[in-house]
C-alpha cells in the first residue's frame, strides 16, 4: 500500500517533468533579468539629485533647450527623469509618453527643435549608463549582465520620447500650414450677400478641396447670393484643379450662390480649353472690377425678381 502511495505521489508531481524543467529554465533568465533592474532602478533613485544635476550640466553645455531658464529645465528634466526610471522600473511607457507628448505641445512653440529633444533624451542615457560603470567597475560580469537588462529598454523609452515629439511637432506643423492656407485664402463680403475669393499662388488639390470648404462656409454663413472668385494671381493649374474649380461652382449653386470667376490668364484659358473642361458651367469675366460690376447686376436682377415674386404672393 505505501509503495502505491508512494508511486502514486510521484506520479502526481509534475515538477520534474521534462516539459515542467523546460518551463523554470526559461522562466530563469526572465526573472534574473527582473532581479537585475529591481537593482538597477534602486541605484538610479539613490543617485537621484547627483545624476539629474549632472544631466541638467550637460544639456546646458550641449547648449540645448536655450529658449527656457534654468528653473524650467531643472523642472522638466526633474520630471522627466522620475518617468523614465518608472519606465524601467514596470516595463510600461504609457506615463511616460503621456507626459513627452504634453512636454512637447508645451516646448514646440517656444522653438525647441526635434534634434535637441533627441540630445537631450540620449544625454540622459550617457548619464546613466557612466553611472552604471563606476558603480559596477570592479565586477565585470555582473556589469555586463546589468547593460544587457538596461539598454534594451533605454532604447524603447528613447524612441518613445522621440516619436512622440516629431508626432506633436507634425501636428503643429499641419496646423501652421492649414492656418497659412486660410489667410493665403480669405473670403471678404464686399457687401450684403455679395463674397470675394481672390486666390493668390499655388492651387494644388489640397488647396483647391480647402478652398472649397472655406466658401461654402462663407455662403451659408453670410447668405451670399453672388460670389466672385478671382485667380489672377494663380499663374497655372492643371486638370484635377480645373476639375475641382467647375466643383465649386457646382456647389455653391446648390448653396444659392452664383459664382463669377474673373482673372483668368491667357495660359490658364487655353489649359481650360485643351483639358476639355465643362466650361459651360464658369461664368467668366476678364478682370475683378468687370467681375465686381456684373455681380451688382445679377444682385439687382435677384432683388427684382424676388420683389415680383413677393408682389404676386401678396396679391
Amino acid at each position: 500500500m505505501d509503495e502505491m502511495q508512494s508511486s502514486s505521489t510521484q506520479g502526481d508531481d509534475t515538477s520534474n517533468t521534462p516539459r515542467a524543467r523546460s518551463a523554470l529554465a526559461a522562466a530563469e533568465p526572465a526573472r534574473a533579468e527582473d532581479r537585475l533592474l529591481h537593482e538597477l532602478v534602486a541605484h538610479l533613485r539613490h543617485n537621484r539629485t547627483k545624476l539629474r544635476e549632472e544631466w541638467v550640466w550637460r544639456i546646458t553645455d550641449a547648449d540645448y533647450l536655450s529658449v527656457m531658464t534654468h528653473e524650467e529645465i531643472f523642472s522638466e528634466v526633474t520630471a522627466v527623469y522620475d518617468n523614465y526610471v518608472d519606465a524601467l522600473e514596470t516595463g510600461s511607457i504609457g506615463t511616460l509618453e503621456a507626459y513627452a507628448r504634453d512636454l512637447s505641445e508645451r516646448i514646440i512653440p517656444r522653438g525647441v527643435e526635434t534634434r535637441e529633444v533627441i540630445g537631450i533624451v540620449l544625454l540622459l542615457r550617457d548619464v546613466l549608463a557612466r553611472s552604471l560603470f563606476v558603480n559596477y567597475q570592479d565586477d565585470a560580469d555582473l556589469l555586463g549582465r546589468i547593460l544587457d537588462a538596461y539598454e534594451p529598454a533605454a532604447n524603447r523609452i528613447a524612441e518613445t520620447v522621440g516619436v512622440s515629439f516629431v508626432e506633436e511637432r507634425e501636428r503643429v506643423i499641419r496646423a501652421q500650414q492649414e492656418a497659412i492656407r486660410e489667410l493665403s485664402t480669405p473670403v471678404l463680403q464686399v457687401r450684403e450677400r455679395l463674397l470675394i475669393m481672390p486666390i493668390i499662388g499655388v492651387l494644388d488639390t489640397a488647396r483647391a478641396r480647402q478652398l472649397t470648404e472655406q466658401l461654402l462656409r462663407a455662403i451659408r454663413q453670410s447668405r451670399a447670393a453672388v460670389v466672385v472668385i478671382d485667380i489672377t494671381g494663380v499663374a497655372t493649374i492643371n486638370e484635377v484643379v480645373a476639375n475641382h474649380l467647375v466643383h465649386t461652382v457646382k456647389s455653391s449653386r446648390l448653396m444659392g450662390a452664383s459664382v463669377i470667376v474673373t482673372g483668368l490668364s491667357p495660359v490658364i484659358a487655353e489649359t481650360l480649353v485643351e483639358l476639355g473642361v465643362d466650361l459651360s458651367m464658369l461664368h467668366t469675366v476678364g478682370d475683378l472690377q468687370g467681375g465686381l460690376e456684373e455681380a451688382e447686376r445679377l444682385l439687382v436682377h435677384r432683388d427684382d425678381g424676388e420683389r415680383a415674386l413677393s408682389a404676386e404672393s401678396d396679391a
